[in-house]
């Protein structure tokens, strides 16, 4: 694990600069404070901060093939290295280190862009081919490495973290208003685009091309895809358990101390199971006061696995302290308050362990989340004619709003492509026009957030909507929302994690299983449940899932809501937002009338980036 920047001037412009790649490179010291190189060929610079891991008097990068034809810059780990590194050989490669970035570089020399295909791994990477004169980087199949990259017409710049590109002389950070648009609904920016203008993410499953004039073809290498074998779910137990059993037995190569991250629910508690018959396993936890303490279960878990467990609660103090350092080691504003959790539990594991391995992952691929569920329940609807269903809906928009049953007569009548983007949705096309400036909303005219999942909705249409929802947020809510914040939270601590779900021959398991041996009307995650019989705590089985619950609703109640909206006020963020109508919102809230706390957090959230990013422009301050 660690960081990786790249600088590409392209023909008839001046060459890239040590002193330019450096302060690139330092902008994210902390994703690997074991060790820096930089390497300066032809007109590339290339930069890379160790966080070592495996091999570790050796695997230093940037890397280069026996020649120096090819060089390497690798985020990530390939946990089927070791047997690429013999096929190889058997072909005539000849290595010098025991890394699987050394492995990556001899099998794109040997197959190119068609390398990806056997790759089993998490990574961002680059490779200067300096007899092709181009540049190929890549991103692994879900996202679980973050990069980003920028391009005008004399440069190309690329990192794992946004905060190397803004060191770039001559780069002002703007807002990306089409992206601050989709952010207030889905409560992330959603792929390729950033909040900043001008710089994009490498989508999953992607890779690029840029040649030394600053053409770039960007391609997809890999798709998500459900093809639902019906076949006896005794099947799909079995299999699911030996490939999950393999995943995590491969995820636990390492040189350092490894651990796992523990919740008390099952997609944690399996790989804990796995991972404690290797031998002695330090598993950790947070959790807040009172109901919110998810650290009470993680304990009885650990008690029975027989684990080493830590755990701590986050006061409100230490969750709001955190936030701001959160928000800068994020780059962009995700309006997930688990976040804020997730630096804090990674700071404690990295007291005791480099490594971490951790559940996400399993809610997409499984179908863990309650939403799922809704398919089901409003087939009581579904004989309605879709014109009547119109007709209904706008009748039943003029009903109060503590009506009971109006929120499900409405979702109801509501087709799944406008109803469904993602696991969160904030607020809606009319909200959104509310809370935005006049200015904002004079000058704009963007598509509505529908028409970025729309493609996916037209792909799918032959698949169950239980299926189709799953492809929605594999592809948006994964790597815009859960995998963002698990590598930015925890990198910002300098520690690794490893996710052993989002594994592909895991997911070639899943994408076969039926959705009614995934989600039934009872519980969700079915099939994985059954799984996982014997081998997690019974304790654990059927316990519905929490993730990492914040008390926001409660906490706005208090003086917290005041000091939320004095920083809301001193941002800056009064040209994108209508303040009045913030303060209007936690009127609302304390009045009872509408839970109105994640809405005041993504403008929070968005409040503090633009204080961090753009109002004072501090980016170079480490916080």
């Amino acid at each position: 694990m660690c960081g990786i920047t790249g600088l590409l001037m392209f023909e008839n412009n001046s060459l890239p600069t040590t002193v330019a790649i450096r302060k690139m490179t330092d902008a994210i010291k902390h994703r690997g404070p074991d060790q820096t190189g930089i390497r300066v060929v032809d007109r590339i610079a290339l930069g890379f901060t160790r966080l070592s891991i495996l091999d570790l008097e050796h695997g230093s990068q940037p890397i280069s093939n026996e020649d120096q034809s090819l060089w390497l810059v690798f985020n990530g780990e390939i946990y089927n290295y070791q047997s690429l590194k013999r096929e190889l050989e058997d072909l005539g490669h000849t290595f010098k280190t025991n890394t699987d970035s050394e492995v990556i570089i001899h099998l794109y020399e040997e197959y190119q862009e068609h390398c990806l295909e056997k790759l089993r791994g998490m990574f961002g990477f680059a490779i200067w081919d300096r007899r092709k004169k181009q540049l190929f980087a890549a991103r692994d199949h879900f996202g679980i490495k973050p990069f980003y990259y920028y391009t005008d017409n004399t440069q190309f710049a690329f990192g794992s973290e946004i905060k190397s590109i803004l060191s770039l002389d001559g780069l002002k950070p703007a807002v990306n208003s089409k992206s601050l648009f989709h952010y207030l609904t889905l409560q992330y920016v959603p792929q390729p685009d950033t909040m900043f203008a001008g710089i994009k993410k490498l989508e999953p499953g992607h890779y690029l091309i840029v040649d030394q004039w600053g053409n770039i073809k960007n391609q997809t290498y890999w798709e998500t895809k459900f093809e639902p074998e019906h076949r006896p779910i005794e099947t799909f137990i079995e299999e699911i358990r030996y490939k999950l059993n393999e995943s995590v037995n491969l995820h636990t190569q390492s040189d350092v101390p490894i651990g796992s991250f523990l919740s008390g629910g099952i997609d944690s508690t399996s790989i804990a199971s796995y991972l404690s018959k290797r031998g002695p396993v330090k598993t950790f936890s947070v959790g807040f006061e009172g109901e919110h303490n998810e650290n009470i279960y993680a304990k009885k878990t650990a008690t029975e696995l027989g684990i080493d467990h830590f755990d701590e609660v986050i006061s409100v103090d230490r969750f709001f302290e955190d936030t701001i350092k959160a928000v800068w080691h994020m780059d962009e504003p995700i309006a997930d308050p688990s976040a804020i959790a997730i630096y804090r539990l990674s700071q404690v594991a990295r007291e005791h362990i480099t490594v971490a391995l951790s559940g996400e992952g399993a809610d997409e691929l499984f179908g863990g989340y309650r939403i799922y569920r809704e398919p089901s329940s409003l087939k009581p609807l579904s004989w309605i004619p879709t014109n009547l269903k119109r007709n209904i809906k706008q009748f039943i928009d003029e009903i109060p709003f503590n009506f009971y049953g109006k929120n499900y007569l409405k979702r109801g009548l509501t087709p799944l492509e406008e109803r469904f983007l993602g696991n969160a949705k904030i607020f809606n096309e009319q909200e959104k026009r509310l809370v935005l400036s006049s200015m904002v909303n004079l000058k704009t005219n963007w598509e509505p957030t529908t028409a970025l999942t729309s493609k996916i909705y037209e792909t799918s249409k032959d698949l169950d909507d239980i299926s189709r929802m799953q492809l929605i947020d594999l592809n948006f809510w994964l790597p815009g929302d859960i995998l963002m914040k698990a590598d930015k939270m925890s990198m910002a601590h300098s520690l690794e994690v490893r996710v052993p779900f989002l594994d592909k021959e895991v997911f070639e398991i899943a994408r076969k299983i039926p959705s009614s041996y995934r989600v039934t009307n009872k519980t969700t995650k079915y099939v994985l449940r059954k799984a996982m019989e014997d081998i997690v705590p019974n304790h654990v089985l059927n316990r519905p899932k929490l993730g990492f619950p914040v008390p926001l609703k409660k906490w706005l109640m208090g003086s917290i809501g005041d000091i939320m909206i004095e920083q809301i006020i001193i941002s800056g963020i009064e040209e994108w937002i209508q303040i009045d109508h913030v303060v209007g919102l936690l009127k609302e809230h304390r009045n009872g009338k509408v839970d109105n706390s994640r809405k005041i957090w993504t403008i929070y959230i968005f409040a503090l980036w633009h204080s961090v990013f753009i109002h004072e422009n501090s980016v170079r301050l480490v916080i």
